[in-house]
């Protein structure tokens, strides 16, 4: 059953452009439009922008646009009215569809709000359950106070069978669903996470998803563990659901938002506990992975927020992520990964309670991700011998053969032909060998999740083709057009006269009309909001090359007047009639050469013109000459 129009359009009014897509994108205000960076192709320069009030993005850079449905379809790879039906649940809106797909929005909406009472739970009983007295000793040895415990929200799960399942009367349906629980083999509902610490996971909005949680440490004199039962394990984290992903989700990156907007920097740690241990060093640009390396799909959220990706690992995992993906991911995402050093045999987590200070200086000294690699090959070798700094520019040539820019590469190789003592062209005939031998296939980590390469058929790849076959009644492929390539400066004065109508039509209410654009595509685009009641209307029914230009015209505004001195809506309209009479006084004058009856009056026509033209720019008498050129301009085309 489709969906009503009017709840369509009632959908639209009630999302939050803004909010939505500052989900995914790093949005700065500039004026009345908010810019960021282009969710749909690699930039280092904003080329995004959004109109909050009018509810449409415009890519200027790849000419992606659309409104809150578009963006939710090219993100999520939705169509037309599983878009429609995920905002409705965000906005609380009942679509009248009957049965269908439509549950799948409010099943999901049920589940996230399942997890916001669970996390609300567990966090009260950290803040006053007699239970969680032992947790609330560890979390204040760890240096975390009142203040770090509400702004994580971090909470306790008592060690019993079904707390949560119970106090909350989950459905088994929900339990299982949202991770948070199970059925056991009795058949009785019984918590997933019990005696443990819990850490929120939440997605950029700030909705929890998912949880991680945190063991106790055994306190000094507690009876050992049953051998039995095998050891618990230190973390457990939330199994995948249909609104968790691991591989799409960074903790904490809801609370960093901010701080990566204001540097363009994001930090990327291990841990939980190292993401909060960035935030009390003043860091507050931390976010974590989810128990999974860091993957493309991280890539791909991080390059919205911020361009600089500093690496906080442990030395040793700082080096087991030392693969030539990165270098993959730096030149396709247009960003730039660099390594923070911490001292040996520290993590983050402990080195903020420790030494704050020296967390903050590790971060702002952080180091080019190649750099990183070949010093720690170079500071571990022996210079002291010919033997040994042979050795030791085999292995630095190894690495640097991975990085695929052949500058970058030149360039890390005279700093091993320095310190190795090595003639330069022999360390670049060595780098051209290693980089013609084969390379072994890379590995994960230990213990993590495999490579990347074995998911790529599941990756989001954007926004289905335009001419793939409609999914039904509502599909609307987000809409993309060829860049607007035509310098012709002519063609500005219409793209300023189209800005007025649709930023300040009260401004050009009967001042303007199709005769004055000489751009068939803007004459078409004036039509269009001319005949409809409002900008939306207007883009719904035009075809895709006029919605499209119309969208981009919602997210800029109007170019102040270069006329200081005058009205600026009077300065566009002037213009544009100043060059549609030109065009109108050539075509008479072509007509005039072809058929020569009439000269006379032509020429009589052609000079009454040209002076009201001359008049155009007086203070006295410029709004006359307006009016009467324009209507000289709508008879000609009469006569035509």
């Amino acid at each position: 059953m489709a969906i009503p129009d009017d709840e369509v359009a009632q959908v639209r009014a009630a999302t939050d452009i803004v909010a939505l897509i500052g989900e995914q994108v790093a949005l700065r205000q500039q004026g009345r439009r908010w810019v960021g960076l282009c969710p749909f192709h690699a930039e280092k320069t904003a080329s995004f922008s959004v109109n909050a009030e009018e509810g449409f993005y415009y890519c200027f850079g790849c000419q992606a646009s659309g409104d809150a449905i578009t963006f939710v379809r090219a993100i999520d790879t939705l169509d037309f009215a599983d878009a429609v039906r995920q905002l409705a649940g965000r906005a609380g809106i009942t679509l009248h569809e009957g049965a269908g797909k439509g549950s799948d929005s409010k099943w999901k909406s049920e589940l996230l709000d399942a997890m916001e009472r669970a996390v609300t739970w567990y966090h009260q009983r950290l803040l006053s359950a007699p239970d969680a007295g032992p947790a609330r000793d560890y979390l204040r040895s760890r240096g975390y106070d009142g203040s770090v415990v509400r702004q994580f929200r971090l909470g306790w799960a008592p060690d019993d069978w079904d707390a949560l399942s119970t106090s909350l009367k989950l459905s088994e349906k929900v339990l299982t669903a949202t991770g948070l629980g199970f059925v056991n083999r009795r058949g009785r509902r019984q918590d997933a996470f019990r005696g443990r610490i819990i850490f929120p996971i939440c997605d950029p909005s700030g909705h929890p998803v998912a949880l991680g949680g945190r063991i106790l440490p055994p306190r000094a004199g507690a009876p050992a563990p049953d051998p039995n039962r095998g050891p618990e394990p230190k973390y457990k984290n939330s199994q995948e659901t249909v609104i968790y992903s691991k591989r799409r989700t960074l903790y904490g990156l809801n609370w960093a938002k901010k701080d990566i907007v204001a540097t363009g920097e994001v930090v990327v740690c291990e841990g939980y506990t190292d993401v909060i241990g960035f935030f009390q060093a003043g860091v507050e640009r931390a976010v974590a992975t989810c128990g999974t390396a860091l993957a493309e799909e991280h890539f791909r959220v991080l390059r919205n927020f911020g361009r600089k990706i500093v690496l906080a690992y442990d030395a040793d995992s700082a080096g087991e992520n030392a693969t030539a993906r990165v270098y993959e991911w730096e030149r396709q995402h247009e960003v730039d990964v660099a390594v923070a050093v911490l001292p040996p045999g520290t993590d983050p987590g402990e080195l903020a309670a420790r030494d704050p200070k020296a967390l903050a200086a590790a971060v702002a000294e952080s180091r080019p991700f190649l750099q990183f690699r070949l010093d720690r090959v170079l500071q571990g070798a022996d210079r002291s011998t010919a033997e040994g700094r042979a050795k030791a520019a085999e292995a630095a040539i190894a690495v640097i053969a991975e990085h695929p820019d052949d500058l970058v590469r030149d360039q890390y190789a005279m700093t091993v032909s320095d310190w190795c003592r090595l003639e330069p062209d022999a360390v670049r005939r060595r780098l051209d060998e290693a980089r013609r031998r084969p390379r072994p296939p890379s590995s994960s980590r230990p213990g993590r999740e495999p490579d990347e390469a074995r998911h790529r058929a599941q990756r989001d790849e954007g926004p289905p083709p335009r001419d793939e076959p409609p999914d039904g009644p509502y599909d609307e492929r987000p809409a993309r057009s060829v860049p607007d390539a035509r310098p012709d400066p002519s063609l500005r004065p219409g793209m300023e006269a189209l800005r007025l109508a649709v930023h300040r039509p009260e401004a050009v209410a009967d001042r303007l009309e199709d005769v004055l654009f000489s751009d068939e595509l803007q004459r078409r685009a004036f039509l269009a909001l001319a005949d409809a009641e409002n900008l939306h209307d207007a883009i719904d029914g035009a075809p895709p090359d006029v919605a499209d230009l119309l969208r981009r015209v919602a997210v800029e505004e109007p170019v102040i007047s270069d006329e200081p001195l005058r009205d600026p809506v009077d300065a566009v309209i002037a213009r544009l009639i100043r060059e549609a009479s030109k065009r109108a006084l050539s075509d008479l004058q072509v007509q005039t050469r072809i058929s020569p009856a009439g000269l006379e009056e032509t020429h009589l026509e052609t000079a009454t013109v040209r002076r009201w033209l001359e008049k155009l720019d007086d203070d006295t008498d410029g709004s006359e000459a307006m009016s009467w050129l324009l209507a000289w301009l709508l008879e000609r085309r009469r006569e035509v």
